[in-house]
């Protein structure tokens, strides 16, 4: 029994320190739109990708969900054009490795992934999400605001 209990709580403590409890401080809106607008005039096709294991937490889940959401309400027309593309990948299967490795993944996490005219690629991860998981309308409003930054 004790080791079952020892064996739970080091489980625990993977899943939080793999992306789930603990983040880096987060940045404002102004300086993450800043950073992430570069050559967003260029921007030729966005990929939006929720990374995640194959057990999430509250917190997980959420970020995944609101991104999805704030996709399908201000997106639409794009996702349906392919200039935008979202899905949640389970970083722990074997056949999402090249994403992973592609991307830098780490851990649960949000990435924008931009294709520009000129063939380029850039990855970014957005950590400020996590931050704003207790507030659906600043999240969604958030992320809507940097994805424009990349398309328009």
């Amino acid at each position: 029994m004790k080791k079952e209990l020892v064996a739970a709580i080091a489980l625990i403590f993977v899943v939080a320190i793999s992306g789930c409890a603990g983040q880096s401080q987060p940045i404002t809106a102004d300086a993450a739109m800043s950073s992430l607008s570069k050559n967003a005039s260029d921007a030729m096709r966005v990929e939006v990708l929720h990374f995640h294991g194959a057990h999430q937490c509250y917190s997980c889940i959420t970020v995944g969900a609101y991104a999805e959401e704030t996709i399908n309400t201000y997106f639409a027309d794009e996702l349906s054009s392919g200039k935008i593309t979202f899905a949640h990948i389970n970083g722990e299967l074997p056949e999402n490795q090249d994403l992973v490795k592609k991307y830098g993944v780490t851990g649960a996490s949000l990435w924008l992934g931009v294709y520009a005219k000129d063939g380029s690629f850039s990855a970014e991860e957005n950590t400020n999400v996590w931050y704003k998981i207790s507030d659906k309308e600043g999240y969604m409003s958030y992320l809507k605001g940097i994805i424009e930054q990349k398309i328009r």
